[in-house]
């Protein structure tokens, strides 16, 4: 793996080798109300201001306001398009599309659609790496793609590995504390990301969030934003009737040497 002058990195079929995953688990510091209805595909928070990308054809749409409160601004998608990750690039916001072979541009503020754009792969998570000035984007599978956050051309891809071995089905993004953050779909899982290499550096365990008898069909955690300025993260998930605010400890106190 290599970079080049602008930042951008690109693979050249050399595989990181093994590294020691941290095992983390969420601690939750607050619990918030979140729309039970809400096929949630995308999470970011900039500001106060807190933005949510939804799916399902007919059904899909990008909302802001405040974490925990109803929108006071909502777009919907006109079926058959399927909404899916968004991000923010300064004054405009991404939203991907799942199979439509589109993304959208919209103003962050007033959530107008501002041009369309091809996008030739399925769309699933999107995030801004801040540092190196490129989108991030999952399709599904064990690959990150690295794109170009004006024309959305790709300028490099890496596969997401634990321990030598790819991470498929990695979904939602959020581009945080110089690495990504992802959702592993259909689990209670979110692996962070060295962007560099694509080696899994943390195993992050978010199950027992939502209570059994809070679970519906289709229920899975699907939603991870940083706040502004802290340590700290926003989840939630598709159907989930609630948000959390959580802090990432570690999955086990530190053994002691013995003396």
């Amino acid at each position: 793996m290599s970079a080049d002058p602008a930042g951008r990195s690109h693979t050249h079929g050399r595989q990181a080798g093994p590294h020691r995953v941290e095992h983390l688990r969420v601690k939750v510091l607050e619990t918030l109300p979140h729309d039970p209805e809400s096929f949630t595909q995308g999470l970011e928070m900039t500001g106060s201001t807190l933005y949510e990308g939804t799916g399902l054809s007919g059904h899909s749409s990008v909302r802001s306001g405040a974490p925990g409160t109803p929108p006071t601004a909502r777009v919907g998608l006109p079926a058959p398009l399927f909404g899916e990750g968004i991000t923010l690039v300064g004054r405009t916001l991404w939203q991907l599309t799942w199979r439509d072979r589109i993304a959208i541009e919209r103003d962050a503020t007033t959530l107008r659609e501002l041009r369309r754009l091809p996008y030739p792969d399925e769309g699933w998570g999107i995030c801004f790496d801040r540092l190196k000035r490129q989108l991030v984007t999952s399709d599904g599978s064990a690959r990150l793609a690295f794109r170009d956050p004006r024309t959305l051309a790709k300028t490099g891809e890496v596969t997401v590995t634990e321990d030598g071995r790819p991470v498929t089905r990695v979904n939602e993004l959020e581009c945080a504390d110089h690495a990504v953050y992802a959702n592993v779909l259909s689990t209670d899982r979110v692996v962070r990301i060295d962007p560099l290499t694509g080696t899994v550096t943390a195993s992050i365990d978010a199950s027992g969030l939502l209570r059994a008898d809070e679970l519906v069909p289709g229920s899975t955690l699907n939603g991870i934003a940083a706040v502004p300025g802290t340590d700290q993260f926003l989840l939630t998930g598709k159907f989930w009737p609630k948000m959390f605010r959580v802090a990432l400890v570690p999955a086990q106190p530190p053994s002691r040497t013995a003396r």
